[in-house]
């Protein structure tokens, strides 16, 4: 039985295309954590751990991870039985509460690694691949309607996308209305619009703004209280048409099972990175199919390799009725894959071969290495 040998965690800082705006930030870069796991036969799986604007988001930061990962998780695992995934994680749960990020950077990686070993993609380890490829959104993100009108029309042209997501929130309630109200309108039925709002309003805000969203055309908000606020989720849920999307909310299975039975949210985001790693995302997805509620591939903005290892989760999924949003590469200025994944036609493929599907390309990493002189390190803030 192959052992693990050796886990390395290095952050590669890779500039976005434009800024990304956010409720809380705006990101002109993405740092994400390259996990490369080695076992004793000579196998070997890589893994990411990213989260969106550093601390700003949420409690893990891509310094944290690597922190979590050297000192706490990977000497846990040294020696143990490279095949043993349920074993090792609940290792690294007695080793370290919490940083979900950083477990699933690792427990990805082990994946990657048995398929490999064993010839086959990590889609088949979770009972085999039911899809081919998957609808893919973009987000709008520049903050100006007449630009994100532009962008938009621009990817319905390449046939690239044809589902958008708008962030807003960090201006009044009223005004990001209008601004999603002139891309609905600009768009007409060429487009699916939704919103994400992150945490940013009350409930008193989310009440207008969720009518005033509705009578403009928008079809699903996310996450618009804070996540701690459940209650106000259900009532949001029960009260208007417009789906209600539950993302920061869900931390894995246990977050999911509560609000499940509190039914407060139409559809959940699934991420594998917030959900602490392949297994427990799968799992709340099941808890959401047992339960009634829609699902959609979420995303933490990942480069191709979290994001390869999502297409191979969610291609086992029978029903994603609203899409994904796996669109995270495309907002890099670089891609680290010898192969980058392919997007066309509206849908992104899942990548085939075994284990995740993918191969690193060895000099993008060393350029984007953070403790490599030529990095760029990110930027983040207003």
């Amino acid at each position: 039985m192959p052992k693990i040998e050796q886990i390395d965690a290095f952050i590669v800082d890779i500039p976005t295309i434009r800024g990304h705006v956010l409720s809380m930030t705006t990101m002109r870069a993405q740092s994400a954590v390259i996990v490369r796991l080695r076992c004793s036969d000579g196998s070997d799986g890589i893994g990411e751990g990213t989260t969106i604007g550093g601390l700003s988001y949420c409690p893990e930061s891509p310094e944290s991870i690597v922190s979590a990962i050297d000192t706490y998780l990977a000497p846990a695992l040294m020696g143990q039985e490279a095949n043993g995934i349920a074993h090792a994680l609940a290792l690294m749960d007695r080793h370290a509460r919490g940083n979900r990020i950083a477990k699933s950077a690792v427990e990805m990686a082990l994946w990657d690694a048995l398929g490999k070993r064993l010839g086959v993609s990590v889609a088949q380890l979770f009972g085999g691949q039911i899809v081919q490829d998957m609808p893919v959104a973009w987000t709008l993100a520049s903050g100006n309607s007449d630009t994100d009108i532009v962008e938009a029309e621009q990817m319905i042209a390449l046939r690239r996308h044809n589902i958008f997501k708008l962030k807003i929130g960090k201006r009044a309630v009223r005004e990001d209305v209008a601004h999603v109200g002139r891309i609905k309108a600009a768009l007409g039925d060429s487009a699916s619009i939704r919103v994400d709002v992150n945490q940013a309003w009350s409930l008193a805000d989310a009440r207008w703004g969720l009518k005033g969203l509705q009578d403009v055309g928008c079809e699903l908000v996310e996450q618009p209280v804070q996540a701690r606020f459940v209650n106000a989720m259900a009532e949001l849920t029960r009260s208007y048409e417009i789906a209600v999307m539950a993302d920061e909310a869900l931390g894995g299975p246990e977050d999911a099972l509560s609000m499940a039975s509190r039914k407060a949210a139409d559809v959940f985001a699934v991420k594998i990175a917030q959900s602490g790693g392949l297994m427990r995302a799968r799992d709340v997805v099941s808890i959401g199919q047992a339960a009634g509620i829609a699902l959609y591939g979420g995303t933490m903005l990942e480069t191709a390799v979290g994001t390869a290892a999502a297409l191979q989760l969610f291609s086992t999924v029978e029903h994603l009725a609203w899409g994904t949003e796996f669109f995270g590469p495309l907002l890099l200025k670089d891609d680290i894959l010898t192969t980058p994944l392919t997007y066309r036609d509206f849908r992104v493929a899942v990548p085939q071969g075994a284990g995740l599907g993918i191969t690193l390309d060895p000099a993008k990493i060393d350029f984007y290495r953070r403790d490599k002189a030529r990095s760029l390190h990110a930027v983040a803030g207003e």
